[in-house]
């Protein structure tokens, strides 16, 4: 209740498992391209366990990778240069 006080908690407790959904085009490279900047944040990560589907008519690839977070700055760094990268079209 506001005004009682009480911290709010937070809403993760690290280390957590957290998957990330990728979604780009579906092109030479956009696989690897991802997992490059994954393991860079991530280097824990097993590349071994990335999930791809494609769009029904094949022209995207949803990609998910699920890391183990370490801190919300690592996840907003994540996020950051996952958004920011240009063969990505979402990330969730």
């Amino acid at each position: 209740m506001p005004g009682d006080g009480a911290q709010a908690k937070p809403l993760l407790t690290f280390p957590t498992p957290f998957p990330i959904k990728v979604m780009g085009r579906r092109e030479e490279g956009y696989a690897q391209a991802i997992l490059e900047v994954v393991l860079r944040h991530a280097p824990d990560f097993d590349p071994a366990t990335l999930e791809m589907r494609p769009s029904k008519a094949g022209n995207y690839l949803s990609l998910t990778v699920t890391i183990t977070a370490r801190s919300r700055e690592q996840l907003d760094a994540l996020y950051q240069d996952l958004s920011g990268h240009p063969m990505v079209m979402m990330v969730l």
